[in-house]
């Protein structure tokens, strides 16, 4: 057991570090800001017990407070240096659908072209999700040929487009997650298998394309658990 966890604690210190120089990178007073805000809410609760007379309660009590603060902003600006990083290259929209763990069955590329624009299905409880991302007027024609294609299969199931990009009427990449965990519930999660088993008999189109290259920047990292759907 001893020997597991110390195998274990290195490899959380690297990816600490890992994520602290990536966010350094994008946001240099990363360190000034985290420091700052723990450090600040330390004293503040550590002058209030001085001047009601329990300096150590309110010490300690500072010191969990400013920690716990400073993780939390800590993460907050790692994930924001993360998505500042993917903004705009292919596979970024991969990147963010392949973090979702629960409650959708994603397929990454089930159409693509030779620009690099990227059709991903998403399969859940509020139907079938089609999720392009690259030049918009190249993935229309894409996303309605993968509707006829599954048009047979999903039967009345929902099928929501979904384009990402910071222009009207798309998606930006950061809001991606949490857009797809707020859309309503319109089939049962058995309802949901069963389309996606058929779909993934059914075959893709581009089942066999691989991702395109560099979804991720040399060493960056999704922040483990950002934005997870539930």
């Amino acid at each position: 057991m001893a020997r597991q966890e110390n195998s274990d604690n290195p490899g959380r210190l690297s990816q600490i570090r890992q994520a602290y120089t990536m966010t350094k990178q994008v946001d240099p007073k990363i360190g000034l800001i985290v420091g700052g805000v723990g450090l600040g809410t330390f004293a503040v609760l550590l002058a209030i017990g001085f001047a009601i007379g329990h300096p150590i309660y309110l010490g300690v009590l500072g010191f969990v407070l400013g920690l716990l603060a400073a993780v939390v902003i800590f993460g907050r600006r790692a994930e924001k240096a993360a998505f500042g990083q993917l903004e705009g290259q292919p596979g970024a929209a991969a990147a963010v659908l392949n973090n979702i763990k629960r409650g959708w069955n994603i397929q990454l590329v089930v159409a693509a072209n030779r620009n690099q624009d990227a059709v991903h299905r998403a399969v859940g409880r509020p139907g079938v999700v089609l999720v392009g991302e690259g030049n918009v007027n190249r993935l229309r024609p894409m996303m309605a040929a993968e509707k006829r294609k599954m048009s047979k299969v999903v039967g009345d199931a929902p099928v929501i487009d979904i384009v990402v990009g910071n222009e009207e009427g798309q998606i930006p990449l950061k809001r991606l997650q949490m857009h797809m965990a707020k859309l309503p519930r319109a089939i049962s999660g058995a309802e949901a298998t069963q389309i996606n088993d058929r779909l993934r008999a059914m075959g893709d189109l581009m089942s066999n394309a691989p991702l395109p290259k560099g979804p991720l920047p040399k060493g960056s990292r999704m922040p483990k658990g950002a934005g997870k759907a539930r």
